[in-house]
């Protein structure tokens, strides 16, 4: 049995081969078939010690293993903790499989996903934009309404980021957080946007996937945007491109006349066939004249041609609907050789592409005519494809093909499949309604089929030959009594029927036959189908009002037969036909127009296309294809009498200056820059303001601007000197900085007509400007002669005019950074070459940033699940709330301490307008309420966030939980261990605060216990279920270290455990909160001492 076990691993794949043979070389015997069979407790423990390995090998491979579980549908929940512990590992591979797990766990397991949170906050700053992109993907795949202020700052942080990918990932997440709570829809419409103004092709598709999903009204937002899009189409990736095109579809729709309103003028003229030339070429003129194509509509069209040839089916289809729906009838043709050339793909995208095929070809039948043997039928096709090019070559027929399609229809009506052989027999009906040359032929046709052997065959023939007859029912009467005989032997129960239809109507004409056959059928009424049991009813009457002599007693018979039939249909049929055609006393005034009403003039059957209502719905969509109006159908709308005004596309130029000049976008971008290279810097500066100038078009404004833009970039390398040139060249500076900026606006203003040659013209300017700048940087103070070059001078005064601004504009930007949800890191700079080696010396005896550093907080380390009541069942009235505090950072303040409400309605009823009410709070306390909850539906249950400062104290907060009808009084206390965060810090960083919080910040206690009760996992355990610290690295072993930050001061709480000889230990806690460091030692203590 082992060796097939093993032989088993080798053949499954190497990797996981080699995993469980090490398990079982490490863990089984070998009679335990390599670990196969060993329970999945032994398997997880496993797991879990390869998960707190210190090797990223094991690492990796416990992962693999635990993904591979989730793939086999086995439950991995229980491993969350040890999983949860390696979001921070260095290696990407392992993030990725650990952000793999838990968006598969995040959203049934939501209290375990939510440990997580601050990790992933953490994560979105990351220098690695896969890793920051990974953890917004996690971060809004996790389904739960109280994190939602979380994913919004996190959406509106990683739509500003340096990396394209992490703005995609963004995009991605906004439709994520709308599904979740539309509530945000305006705050998400911000973001769009300013996403729509991104220059990325990474970024393109799925952004206007996001306008799609949460604001497609919005159509002003593209406005803007609309010539960019169309530019940037070719270069987006295949998904992008379909979604990009649909949307610009709708676009044109709303924002251009139509193209049509040309040539359907030119088809009325040619209709005047007896009007003189020159009135024709007159009226031709004017149409002309009147209608000329929009510049921004035929930028559409040209950018989209070249997608005729992509490799993806998809993106041809998309094109194709587009010029289908927007495009002048004479270019539309262009599209037809792109879409018979997916007819090689497969059956799938053949199906789709088919349907849109047959909805074109039923108006504009000359686009596909040169393609006609492209439709012919293959024995390899599935049925829903013979089908549909069955629909197509019916459209398609025309007087000089139809002798062509008619012999390859004879050969398909020979298939052996007979649904494929009916829809033939329907077609040959079609083209012969269509083309009335071919009547008379089809309709011998299909009577020369009536002899076919096969049943189907037979019975859909003599449905089309009636509705044929129809037409013309005085001309084939032999064609009937061919068919009376049929009835013998003829089963199904539409054909039958058909039949008798056929001789009730023309009873008349076959005065011997039609008693006869309704002899017949009298014998086997109750045998027949109900279909053709009423068939039998018409027949009876038919033949009572024109031959009663020979068939009165039959119909009676038939009457009476109907009356007692088991279906109401026909019994209804029988009693409304005797009181129409037997006279009696009862009988109403309709009796006089029996005949009249049975033997009435039909109109014949219009035969149509089953297409031909569906051109109605965008070509290409899922609506089109199912016929019907689908979930999230944008409708085409139709074309404007007066196209709106062009001009509100004419701001692209400015829009797209304006996205790098807003001072929170330059605080975030230049930095970034700066890591490339210093004339990419320059660039980005000069061209932004460059381009605020065209729209300020003031010396003032673009002192702003520029100073603004290159805040970041020219800080360090100005600040050297200064203080040396400014009052040097002060007043020369003012003079020169408004010749400049004059001859600049009027240069840009003249640039801005051309976006690509300004472009070019920047980049060699700014490098230049760059070189010089590096040059000239140490000799500046000196350089103040008239015998320098303009192009120097140009460059120095942009130098100080930004100089003379970085104070001012520093606040202003840290301002609008916080508006803009960035993050707090962002506004460092460095100063480091500008800065003096004494002063270095001097500043590294401040060392400013050793708090920060240590007082960082972590991820916690374990989340008791214990809740506590916070209004029992029989108080509330059938409502019962309970709590927990799930040791997180308070999203309503930093200074808050988290709080989950769990809320139940135990009734059978619902209870609505749940909400805080009044509070009493000890003075300083502070709390924030949860919104409130409209209703709780019976045995409904809801979960809800609050926010309530404790001020680092353990008092209650008091306050009353509201419904509709009462008021509840209830009380939050926190345990003492939940007023803190974690910190992590390391050992060096732990001794050195722990001895500046001595003396009467400190308070110790000796532990009696068990020599079992003082191992590491142990007291691990205990230390982190009652308080909410994180773990200290120990070089020790006999020392466990613990560090953790009061929630409201942020004070430092250090926890010692050291072991002592024999069964004694000694509890030290240092802190600046004696109170709460006192009270925490005494629930400490005997929580340590039990066993």
């Amino acid at each position: 049995m082992s060796s097939n076990s093993f032989a088993y691993s080798e053949q499954s794949g190497g990797g996981e081969a080699t995993e469980l043979g090490q398990e079982a070389t490490s863990t089984i015997s070998p009679s335990g078939a390599f670990g196969l069979f060993s329970s999945d407790l032994k398997k997880n423990e496993d797991l879990k010690q390869m998960l707190e390995s210190n090797k990223d090998s094991a690492k990796l491979d416990a992962m693999k293993r635990i993904v591979g579980m989730i793939a086999k549908g086995k439950n991995a929940s229980e491993l969350f903790p040890a999983v949860v512990k390696n979001v921070a590992s260095k290696n990407i591979e392992i993030k990725k499989l650990v952000y793999v797990y838990l968006v598969r766990y995040a959203e049934e397991q939501q209290d375990l996903a939510l440990l997580s949170i601050s990790t992933f906050q953490r994560a979105l700053k990351d220098p690695n934009q896969l890793i920051r992109a990974s953890a917004l993907r996690v971060l809004s795949s996790i389904r739960v309404p109280i994190i939602v202020p979380i994913m919004m700052l996190a959406i509106k942080e990683a739509s500003a980021d340096l990396s394209p990918y992490v703005r995609k990932n963004a995009a991605h997440a906004i439709q994520k957080l709308y599904s979740l709570d539309p509530e945000q829809k305006e705050m998400l419409i911000e973001v769009i946007d300013k996403l729509l103004k991104d220059k990325s092709t990474l970024v393109a598709g799925s952004v206007v996937m996001a306008f799609e999903e949460v604001c497609p009204d919005r159509i002003d937002l593209i406005h803007k945007n609309y010539r960019k899009l169309c530019n940037l189409l070719v270069d987006v990736e295949e998904w992008g491109q379909v979604v990009i095109i649909h949307m610009l579809t709708r676009y044109a729709r709303t924002q251009f006349v139509s193209p049509w309103k040309e040539e359907d003028g030119l088809e009325d003229d040619e209709k005047n066939f007896y009007d003189s030339d020159d009135d024709q070429k007159e009226k031709t003129d004017k149409r002309k004249k009147s209608y000329t194509m929009d510049p921004d509509h035929r930028l559409l069209i040209r950018n989209t041609k070249p997608l005729l040839q992509s490799r993806n089916a998809a993106v041809v289809m998309a094109v194709a609907q587009l010029y289908w729906h927007i495009s002048p009838k004479s270019e539309v043709g262009i599209i037809s050789k792109s879409l018979v050339r997916l007819l090689r793909s497969n059956r799938e995208v053949q199906y789709i592409v088919l349907q849109n095929i047959a909805t074109m070809s039923i108006q504009r039948k000359g686009m596909f005519e040169p393609y006609l043997k492209s439709f012919y039928v293959r024995s390899t096709d599935p049925t829903m494809i013979k089908t549909l090019k069955l629909e197509i070559l019916t459209n398609l027929a025309n007087e000089a093909n139809i002798s062509t399609l008619l012999r390859e229809f004879q050969t398909y009506v020979k298939s052996q499949d007979k649904e494929f052989a009916a829809a033939t027999i329907q077609t040959i009906g079609r083209c012969a309604t269509n083309i009335s040359e071919v009547t008379d032929t089809c309709l011998n046709g299909l009577v020369c089929l009536l002899s076919n052997r096969d049943e189907i065959v037979v019975a859909e023939s003599v449905v089309v030959i009636k509705k044929l007859l129809q037409m013309q029912p005085a001309q084939h009467g032999e064609i009937i009594k061919h068919m009376a005989k049929l009835l013998d032997s003829i089963t199904v129960p539409v054909a039958r029927a058909s039949i008798l239809w056929l001789i009730g109507e023309n009873c008349e004409r076959v005065p011997k036959i039609a008693p006869d056959v309704l002899r017949k059928m009298a014998k086997g009424f109750t045998n027949e189908d109900d279909l053709v049991k009423l068939q039998i009813l018409n027949l009876g009457a038919k033949l009572y009002l024109t031959n009663s002599k020979q068939t009165k007693l039959l119909t009676q018979y038939i009457l009476n037969l109907g009356k007692y039939d088991q279906n109401y249909d026909i019994r209804d049929r029988t009693r409304f036909i005797r009181q129409l055609i037997v006279p009696n006393e009862k009988s109403g005034a309709l009796s006089k127009y029996a005949k009249k009403i049975f033997l009435a003039q039909k109109p014949a059957p219009l035969l149509e296309s089953p297409f031909k209502d569906r051109d109605h719905f965008q070509l290409g969509t899922l609506s089109h294809t199912l016929n019907t109006k689908a979930t999230g159908y944008l409708e085409l709308s139709n074309w404007p009498e007066v196209a709106p005004d062009p001009s509100v596309r004419n701001v692209e130029v400015i829009e797209l200056a304006k996205e790098w000049t807003p001072a929170g976008k330059a605080k975030k971008e230049n930095p970034a820059k700066k890591f490339y290279s210093e004339s990419e810097e320059e660039e980005d500066s000069s061209d932004s303001s460059s381009d605020s100038d065209s729209e300020s078009g003031s010396a003032s404004g673009e002192q702003e601007e520029e100073g603004d833009s290159s805040d970041d970039s020219s800080e360090d390398s100005s600040s050297e000197h200064k203080s040396d040139s400014e009052s040097a060249s002060e007043v020369e500076n003012k003079r020169t900085a408004k010749r400049n900026s004059k001859s600049k606006r009027k240069r840009d203003s003249e640039d801005g007509e051309n976006e690509n040659e300004k472009s070019k013209t920047s980049d060699s300017s700014n490098a230049d400007s760059s070189s010089i700048e590096e040059s000239s940087s140490d000799s500046e103070s000196e350089s103040e002669s008239e015998s320098e070059s303009e192009s120097r001078k140009v460059t120095k005064e942009k130098e100080k005019k930004t100089k003379q601004n970085i104070n001012p504009l520093t606040k202003d930007v840290s301002l609008l950074d916080l508006d803009d949800f960035n993050p707090v890191y962002t506004p460092v700079v460095l100063p480091t070459p500008a800065l003096s080696p004494s002063l270095i010396a001097d500043l590294e005896g401040l060392n400013l940033s050793t708090t920060s550093s240590v007082i960082t907080v972590s991820t916690p380390v374990f989340v008791p699940v214990k809740t506590h009541v916070l209004l029992h069942r029989m108080s509330g009235k059938g409502l019962a709330a309970h709590y927990f505090f799930p040791r997180q950072p308070c999203i309503f303040g930093d200074k808050m301490v988290s709080v989950q409400i769990t809320l139940n309605n135990t009734t059978d009823r619902k209870i609505e307008n749940i909400h805080i009410g009044g509070k009493r709070l000890p003075i300083g306390m502070q709390m924030h309420v949860f919104n409130t909850i409209e209703s709780l539906e019976p045995e409904g249950s809801i979960t809800v966030s609050m926010g309530i400062d404790f001020c680092d104290s353990t008092q209650t907060a008091s306050f009353q939980l509201c419904t509709k009808d009462d008021c509840f009084n209830v009380n939050i206390q926190p345990p003492v261990g939940e007023l803190l965060l974690p910190v992590a810090m390391s050992e060096k960083d732990f001794k050195k605060e722990q001895g500046m919080l001595t003396g009467m910040n400190e308070t110790s206690t000796v532990i009696i216990a068990a020599p079992q009760n003082f191992t590491p996992s142990v007291i691990l355990q205990k230390v982190v279920n009652v308080a909410n610290v994180g773990v200290v690295p120990s070089g020790q072993d006999h020392i466990h270290r613990f560090a953790a930050k009061t929630v409201h001061s942020g004070s430092l709480m250090l926890v010692t455990v050291e072991l002592k000889e024999g069964s004694t230990a000694q509890l030290i806690i240092n802190t600046e909160k004696t109170v709460i460091g006192s009270v925490l030692l005494r629930e400490l203590k005997p929580v340590l001492s039990q066993g």
